[in-house]
């Protein structure tokens, strides 16, 4: 591991590539070259034999194919996977700047100019050790191109799971008590990210930066937390208690529905739910009483006797009629009233 500034004046903490991990990324990639140069060689020897092209010609197009592939497979691999060869990427490195950031084109073109006198003219001789005198094991393409080689994949670490998974439980007290309506969002991301990223950080750094968003986030929320409390405790809470108060609201505000009450009910009584429903209203009213659910329909009524001929009633009846009287005459525009169960007898 190594300390590396980064152009925002942050130490990080890097790990350099190990000396056999790089030198097997560079024999896969010498091997991919070679199988390379041989082949695109005979296809252009062939080429050149073929079309009458004398020695002169077939040198200078070997050579360019030559150049071609030394110099210019490291570098187009390199500038267009941001410092990554194919021996560098099935090994998990990759060629940074010394300030972090990724590698540019003119550094990767510096670091394959150079890699043709330190491997393949002294067949890694040189390389091999100008990276052990280096500290951060840099060969002579890294010095000058202002670069070096780190490890992308990295066993798990144990015991560094960033601390915001979960309230602290002794801050858990002074976390149900805090004021956290003053806390901005802005604030609180940066909380979140220095957490996130906590254990990337240097010792120092991680301190330093602990201490400033610590102290911002206090400005923010009340009380202050308990004495002797970290920043990344103080932190942790308060964001595990703001989160949780965020689900708390979200749970409120979905509608509740009663207990027993199944959805859809109105809270209307049967009778009336039963007497509003279509079957109830599309039955005909009857006027005398109804017969009573499941009851079978009532047999036809045998014909009554021939009656004599009432006596002509007087014009105007009197007021205490007897039902022995003939009633009186009923209007041609109001239909006969229908016998109890819709039946007439036949005339």
């Amino acid at each position: 591991m190594a300390e590396v500034i980064t152009g925002e004046a942050v130490v990080i903490d890097v790990p350099f590539a190990r000396f056999p991990s790089r030198t097997l990324a560079v024999i896969i990639d010498i091997v991919i070259q070679l199988v390379l140069l041989f082949g695109l060689g005979g296809v252009a020897l062939a080429a050149g034999a073929g079309g009458g092209l004398d020695a002169a010609a077939v040198a200078a197009i070997s050579l360019a194919v030559s150049v071609l592939i030394i110099v210019g497979y490291p570098t187009v691999f390199e500038t267009l996977s941001r410092g990554r060869s194919l021996g560098k990427l099935a090994l998990g490195l990759r060629v940074v700047s010394d300030d972090g950031g990724p590698e540019r084109f003119r550094q990767a073109l510096m670091r394959a100019l150079l890699a043709v006198l330190e491997i393949w003219l002294t067949l890694g001789f040189l390389a091999l050790v100008t990276s052990l005198l280096s500290s951060g094991g840099k060969r002579l393409g890294d010095i000058f191109a202002g670069t070096f080689v780190i490890t992308e994949r990295l066993p798990g670490r144990r015991g560094t799971t960033a601390p915001m998974s979960a309230l602290p439980p002794a801050m858990a007290a002074w976390a149900a008590t805090a004021e956290l309506s003053g806390l901005t969002d802005a604030t609180a991301e940066t909380a979140r990210q220095y957490l996130s990223r906590y254990y990337d950080f240097t010792p120092v750094t991680r301190e330093e930066f602990g201490r400033r968003i610590a102290a911002a986030v206090a400005a923010q929320v009340t009380p202050p937390p308990p004495p002797g409390t970290s920043p990344p405790d103080y932190l942790s809470a308060v964001l595990a208690e703001r989160r949780d108060r965020a689900h708390a609201r979200i749970a409120e505000a979905r509608p509740a529905i009663p207990a027993g009450a199944s959805p859809g009910s109105s809270g209307a009584s049967p009778g009336s739910s039963a007497a509003g429903s279509p079957a109830a209203q599309a039955s005909p009213a009857a006027p005398s009483a109804t017969a009573p659910a499941g009851a079978s329909p009532p047999a036809p009524a045998s014909p009554p006797a021939p009656a004599s001929p009432p006596a002509p009633a007087s014009p105007a009846a009197p007021a205490g009629a007897t039902p022995a009287e003939s009633p009186p005459p009923v209007p041609d525009s109001d239909p006969p009233p229908p016998r109890p169960g819709g039946f007439l007898p036949p005339r």
